[in-house]
């Protein structure tokens, strides 16, 4: 017999600023977008023991600063079920690569000193490539594993340029693609390569997607 499976009606899916009841969900929905990112297994070290349990709490950290620092954490939901999430830091340099105190000791005790300096370094790293000087940063983008490939991160994409779009002092958004399947998903989104960079063992790719799509 075969067996059904649950398709949201993508005619009837909003988009909308994720609330306090969202985080841990979304931080689940990300955990699992970012399990076999070759950036985060070299990071926090897949081969070795507990590389799960690093992974989570290191994920569930970045979404609670997030959240706390009111930065834009956006999700797509259909009638109040989060199903795709990302989360942007605002052209507010203040947070950027150094996040807070507490956030580089929670990390510390996650990731160890140099999981917690890669992660660190990859920003910056990032930074210094971008062709702008006030601007967002997509950090994480992840799609529920049950509802993948059927448009929901396009319609995530939309989501996020309306953000860039509706905040007039954003000059465009970057991000770091470390899985080369992505980046014809990001040059849809009108994304360009600015210029490769390499964290640890790896590499990837820095885009940018400038504001009205210009260079």
């Amino acid at each position: 017999m075969a067996i059904s499976v649950y398709q949201p009606d993508v005619d009837h899916i909003t988009y909308a600023c994720l609330t306090a009841e969202d985080l841990s969900v979304a931080s689940s929905i990300l955990y699992n977008a970012y399990y076999d990112d070759p950036l985060f297994t070299d990071i926090f070290n897949a081969n070795k023991e507990g590389y799960e349990a690093r992974l989570r709490s290191a994920i569930r950290e970045e979404v609670n600063t997030f959240w706390d620092a009111g930065q834009p954490l956006v999700g797509l939901y259909e009638d109040g079920r989060l199903l795709a999430v990302s989360c942007l830091i605002g052209p507010d340099a203040a947070f950027g690569a150094g996040r807070f105190w507490h956030w580089r000791l929670k990390m510390l005790l996650t990731a160890g000193y140099f999981g917690t300096k890669q992660m660190i370094a990859k920003e910056e790293k990032v930074r210094e490539k971008i062709p702008a000087s006030n601007y967002h940063m997509l950090s994480l983008i992840g799609v529920h594993p049950d509802y993948q490939d059927i448009g929901l991160g396009h319609m995530l994409m939309r989501a996020i340029l309306g953000v860039l779009e509706d905040d007039p002092s954003s000059e465009g958004i970057g991000v770091l693609v470390t899985l080369a399947k992505c980046n014809s998903f990001f040059t849809d989104g009108g994304f360009v390569k600015i210029s490769d960079i390499e964290v640890g063992n790896i590499v990837g790719s820095v885009m940018f997607r400038p504001r009205g799509n210009r260079l």
